[in-house]
């Protein structure tokens, strides 16, 4: 099995294309300097950087299991990039967003997951199950799967809503062993036969080393967003016990899945 070894490249943005009004923080589709067109989380909107970090640290951590994920990219946002937008919300937001945000690359002519058409590997279900449990994303339901179809291949995206502990930093080695009560609503949980197996499988993969190199990612400035006195290094580390902690404790969150389960079925 190949090493996963987490790098992530920086591109400038060039041309805003157009906003997706369907995400409640704006994201938008916009072309950077590579010559790839992108979907843009910005650092200014309603959530800021925690969502970001979110974004970068789950979406690593999926793509570290083997799950597919859009390239994670940072994006650099110039100052005068905002100023011929003529949309006030969206100067502003640009404005809020100067310096480096986040962007996934956009998957031109996929489509949305419709669980009631599209059936998928009841292994990867487990997977995906599992892995929504561990970084507790509470964003993956019926009325919005957060999933699409790419050359006929299913991808997730948007995990800004994860790692919700964050928001208040308090008490996290307790939040550690938080069950995820809010599995109960995953859109693949009846189609999660075997997360005995799937956990098996995580565990192989994630490890302290490699939940400490996912989160070495993070950035200096997302980090220090927020009112607190700790450094950007003492934050990383926060993440890291976090997660590390939460890892050795999967079967708790496992057997709430599994209890969630049997409801369905």
């Amino acid at each position: 099995m190949r090493l996963y070894q987490p790098s992530i490249r920086t591109v400038n943005v060039t041309r805003y294309i157009t906003p997706l009004r369907e995400g409640g923080s704006l994201p938008a589709i916009a072309d950077a300097d590579d010559n790839f067109m992108y979907v843009i989380k910005f650092r200014g909107a309603g959530q800021g950087s925690k969502a970001l970090i979110a974004e970068l640290v789950a979406g690593e951590i999926a793509r570290a299991l083997g799950l597919k994920i859009p390239e994670i990219v940072f994006a650099n946002l110039d100052e005068a990039f905002g100023r011929t937008e003529p949309d006030e919300e969206i100067q502003d937001l640009l404005k809020a967003s100067e310096g480096l945000n986040l962007a996934l690359h956009y998957l031109s002519g996929a489509i949305m997951y419709d669980p009631l058409t599209i059936k998928i590997d009841l292994e990867l279900a487990s997977k995906i199950v599992w892995f929504d449990a561990f970084v507790s994303n509470v964003d993956r339901t019926v009325r919005n799967t957060n999933m699409l179809i790419w050359h006929k291949e299913l991808w997730l995206i948007d995990h800004g809503a994860s790692l919700f502990y964050h928001h208040s930093w308090e008490g996290f080695e307790k939040q550690a062993t938080n069950p995820f009560k809010q599995i109960k609503d995953h859109v693949l949980l009846k189609e999660a036969s075997d997360l005995k197996a799937a956990d098996t499988f995580c565990k192989t993969i994630l490890n302290k080393e490699l939940i400490e190199s996912v989160v070495s990612l993070i950035p200096d400035e997302w980090l220090m967003d927020d009112a607190l006195n700790e450094t950007a290094t003492e934050k990383r580390t926060v993440y890291a016990k976090f997660l590390t902690a939460r890892l050795s404790l999967s079967e708790i969150f496992v057997q709430e899945a599994n209890n969630a389960r049997e409801t369905l079925i």
